[in-house]
């Protein structure tokens, strides 16, 4: 056993040991970031030492220093990545399927016929393969971000339409006979109850579509983009074997991922600050 991969176990070791220690404790504010924080420096450095502690290939397996070099020297290819696969592909495409399941979970909710028909062939097309559907949905819109777009709608559709149905028959039926006591129009009961008890349930449906529109995004352009994309330099740059460029590709996806569950989590805070899960 060589010396680094001697210090790789005790790196593991020890952030181990330092990591339960700091979980036991009860902490609030920026103290909760700790632990992951402290796992997440021990994975790379763990990484970093077994990778040239056993001459890891880095056609195999890049290290992490390799990686940040790799995003360092190409900010600009990646900034451009970002803009084309995200804010014109994920984020459109998000903001299209989750307002338009918005919209028809209160029509199904107004109308049982829509509850007991649409629901049953929403969950037909949430079953559908995105790899089937993304080669469909090039040839529909074109090369360009509207068909990523389009699978990004595709993707987000059924779980917020589902998260909306149930958030809007999640209201106490006391409560809504209150309303109608106080002779309440259901416009009235709409919004001043129904939707703000399905608060958790559409922010829940929010934050699990902000993973699911990246992810389609990025697996749509496998299927035919213009020269720039997050998974168009994926798979262009697997076929070059520049491993350390498709890691600094995942890493900024990762990254962008999390900033982007992270900004709906807290609009979530602002807006239901209220409920027993945010107090608590």
């Amino acid at each position: 056993m060589n010396v680094a991969v001697a210090g790789a176990i005790a790196v593991w070791l020890g952030g181990w040991w330092l990591n339960t220690r700091l979980a036991r404790g009860n902490r609030r504010g920026a103290a909760r970031l700790l632990p992951p924080l402290v796992f997440g420096v021990t994975l790379l450095v763990f990484w970093e030492l077994i990778v040239r502690g056993l001459n890891v290939s880095p056609v195999l397996l890049p290290a992490p220093s390799g990686i940040a070099a790799r995003i360092a020297t190409s900010g600009s290819v990646l900034r451009e990545d970002v803009v084309q696969t995200f804010f014109k592909g994920a984020l459109s495409g998000y903001v299209i399927g989750c307002g338009a399941a918005f919209l028809t979970g209160v029509l199904v909710d107004r109308v049982p016929f829509l509850r007991r028909g649409l629901l049953p062939v929403g969950n037909f097309v949430a079953a559908l393969p995105i790899v089937g559907m993304a080669p469909i949905m090039v040839m529909w819109f074109g090369f360009d971000w509207q068909s990523k777009a389009a699978v990004v709608v595709l993707m987000v559709f059924f779980p917020m339409l589902v998260n909306t149905v149930l958030g809007l028959a999640a209201a106490d039926p006391m409560q809504r006979d209150l309303m109608r006591t106080y002779a309440a129009s259901e416009w009235q009961v709409l919004f001043n109850l129904r939707l703000p008890s399905a608060a958790p349930f559409l922010f829940n449906g929010l934050k699990i579509c902000t993973t699911l529109a990246l992810i389609g995004a990025i697996v749509a352009e496998f299927f035919g983009s213009p020269t720039r994309g997050m998974g168009f330099r994926i798979s262009t740059e697997v076929g070059r074997l520049a491993l350390d460029m498709v890691w600094a590709e995942i890493a900024v996806a990762a990254a962008v991922g999390s900033a982007f569950y992270g900004v709906v989590a807290l609009i979530e805070r602002s807006a239901t600050f209220w409920h027993p899960t945010q107090r608590a």
